[in-house]
């Protein structure tokens, strides 16, 4: 999951940040409104998570500009805020979800997970392709019963491919999902762990379309 955090505190945004990429997430960190804006304008995003109190820009103008382009990104607003109306007026203003300080680092990674989940339009928590059942939640794959053990990149590229069954992603898609500002890109990582994926979950699971990119059909 590629994220778009948006948070001004150095120490809680540095401990979301550390968390969320430990746990399997790609997350990029505006400090601020401004760069935030200039974050969605350059990349592509599965979540945001937006702070409301923000220098240059505050989290509901910001939300309310998403919105008025007609960006359907999903927003989980995490705020010192919790009184009945600023959880009423972020969730007016265009939020997905809301989350009041201090929070608990696993519910947070949950419901990133659900709003994924119904940004894709499935109701279960699990992704299903034949014989093969991945578990975002435990962060498992299990082939014909058998647990698969995947590095962390080799599962999010099965997760992007699984998640959007029938549409080719192009390597520069799969690669959004993968690395965050900070990380560097091999060349030919895309391709070393589509190789990998293959070895342990069969062949004729990922199909290659040279020039345009890479799909798990649908099943019949």
């Amino acid at each position: 999951m590629r994220l778009l955090l948006v948070e001004d505190d150095p120490l809680l945004g540095d401990g979301i940040h550390a968390g969320l990429n430990q746990g399997g997430c790609a997350v990029d960190w505006a400090k601020n409104g401004k760069a935030a804006e200039l974050a969605l304008e350059a990349g592509v995003y599965d979540v945001m998570i937006l702070d409301i109190n923000l220098p240059q820009c505050d989290g509901l103008t910001l939300l309310k500009n998403l919105r008025a382009r007609g960006n359907e990104l999903p927003v989980l607003i995490l705020t010192a805020r919790g009184t009945v109306a600023d959880r009423v007026c972020g969730l007016d203003s265009g939020a997905d979800d809301y989350m009041t300080k201090p929070f608990d680092l696993t519910e947070l990674d949950a419901r990133l997970r659900a709003l994924q989940r119904r940004a894709k339009g499935r109701a279960g928590p699990l992704l299903q392709h034949g014989n093969i059942v991945m578990d975002p939640a435990s962060h498992t794959v299990n082939h014909h019963d058998d647990i698969v053990a995947l590095s962390r990149r080799e599962f999010a590229i099965l997760h992007m491919l699984l998640d959007n069954a029938g549409k080719v992603l192009s390597r520069s898609r799969l690669e959004e999902s993968l690395y965050a500002w900070s990380d560097e890109v091999e060349s030919n990582a895309v391709e070393v762990h589509i190789h990998h994926l293959r070895k342990k979950l069969g062949h004729g699971l990922i199909r290659t379309l040279r020039g345009v990119g890479y799909v798990i059909d649908k099943p019949s």
